[in-house]
């Protein structure tokens, strides 16, 4: 195939999530008689990685939850933030954004036990994150009732720009000592 480098370039860009290298396989296997080895692509992601490091270009390409995704470089955020505040009617409610940090630190989580952490009924927040696709149905519990399971989706990943749940911040990165009242006694 005849500039496999642009044609990897033009599925990354054309794609609303991260694409895989096995997405890409198929997508080019599909047009061609020879098939596209897997190193091949590899290959062509290193060079395209390298080819975005050039400071006139605003944007890089950036590997987010086993997959590919072109995304504004950092020294761009200000910019964007801007963008991001003009259209805040898309923007999370306290209420989904307190919603979704429960389910994305203890998936799999019943909508039960989303209540019981927040202390309120979460039907229409809950509802709001599956129609956004950034909360998914991942099962049924064990539990009486079988009730449904709730676990960030692909699309949260990509969101956050996080690899894996792992990357999330800690939740003693939260917590400071300087919030503290009253003298310290030893």
């Amino acid at each position: 195939m005849e500039h496999l480098e642009l044609h990897i370039e033009a599925l990354i860009f054309a794609s609303a999530q991260s694409i895989s290298v096995i997405e890409i396989e198929q997508a080019l296997n599909t047009l061609v008689e020879n098939p596209v080895p897997v190193k091949t692509i590899e290959n062509h992601l290193e060079q395209i990685k390298k080819k975005f490091e050039n400071n006139d270009i605003a944007l890089e390409l950036s590997e987010l939850n086993g997959g590919y995704q072109f995304l504004t470089k950092k020294k761009y955020y200000p910019v964007i933030h801007q963008l991001q505040i003009q259209r805040s009617k898309k923007k999370l409610s306290q209420a989904a954004l307190e919603t979704l940090a429960i389910i994305a630190y203890r998936q799999p989580i019943t909508k039960l036990e989303i209540e019981q952490v927040r202390g309120v009924n979460c039907d229409y927040t809950i509802q709001k994150l599956l129609d956004k696709e950034l909360i998914m149905i991942s099962g049924k519990a064990e539990s009486v009732g079988k009730p449904l399971l709730y676990s960030t989706s692909s699309l949260f990943m990509d969101y956050f720009g996080i690899k894996n749940s792992s990357e999330l911040p800690q939740l003693n990165d939260f917590q400071a000592n300087e919030n503290e009242i009253g003298e310290k006694q030893d």
